[in-house]
C-alpha cells in the first residue's frame, strides 16, 4: 500500500521522541539520586567542553549522596562550577579529591514542581507526535490528490494513523508515569 510508506517512515522519529523523553526525564530528580542527574552536565575544562562523565568516575554512596571523583584534581573547581551553573539546583561540596552532592529529603512542594516539570516534558513530546502525525497526513493527502491512492485507501491510511499515534501516546504516558511513581516514592 503506498500509504503505509507515510506512516511506516515517521516511526524512526517517533522512537526519537520517546527516547528524548527517557532522557529528559532521566535529568528530573526522583525520590533517590540518580547518577543521570549529573553526568551529562557539560564542564569548561581547559577552554574545551566536556561531559562530566569524561572527566570523572561517578558514583552513589548510600540513598543520598553523588559522589564525583575527577581523573584530575585540576578538574575539580571546573565540576563545581559546571554543576552550579547547570541550573538544576544542585550543591556541590568539594573535599580534597572529591566532590559530593548531598540530597535531601523530598519536600511536598518541591515534590508537585518536578510533577509539574515532568507533565511540561510528556506534553512536548505529545506536541511533537502531533507534528509528525500532521506531517504523514499531508503526505497522504497528497498522494490522494495526485490519485496514488484512492478514497479508501485515505481513510484507512488516517486510521493506521491514529493508532500509531496512540500507540505512541500511551508509551509517553507509561514512561512519565514510572517517573511519577519515582518522584512520589
Amino acid at each position: 500500500m503506498p500509504y503505509k510508506e507515510s506512516i511506516n517512515k515517521i516511526k524512526p522519529d517517533l522512537d526519537k521522541v520517546i527516547e528524548f523523553l527517557v532522557g529528559e526525564l532521566n535529568k528530573v530528580r526522583g525520590g533517590k539520586p540518580s547518577i543521570s542527574l549529573v553526568e551529562d552536565i557539560m564542564v569548561d575544562c581547559f577552554g574545551q567542553k566536556m561531559s562530566l562523565k569524561s572527566l570523572a568516575s561517578i558514583t552513589l554512596q548510600g540513598s543520598r549522596q553523588i559522589i564525583i571523583q575527577p581523573w584530575d584534581k585540576s578538574y575539580l573547581e571546573p565540576i563545581e562550577k559546571a554543576i552550579y551553573k547547570s541550573g538544576s539546583g544542585l550543591s556541590p561540596i568539594t573535599d580534597k579529591d572529591s566532590v559530593r552532592i548531598n540530597f535531601p529529603s523530598l519536600t511536598e512542594e518541591f515534590r508537585k514542581d518536578l510533577l509539574r516539570i515532568i507533565s511540561d516534558k510528556k506534553e512536548e513530546a505529545r506536541k511533537t507526535i502531533r507534528k509528525w502525525r500532521d506531517e504523514a497526513w499531508k503526505q497522504i493527502q497528497d498522494k490522494f490528490k495526485e490519485g496514488e491512492i484512492g478514497e479508501d485507501d485515505k481513510f484507512r491510511a488516517k486510521d493506521d494513523l491514529q493508532e500509531l499515534v496512540d500507540e505512541y501516546n500511551k508509551k509517553i504516558e507509561e514512561v512519565a508515569e514510572r517517573k511519577n511513581q519515582e518522584i512520589r516514592e
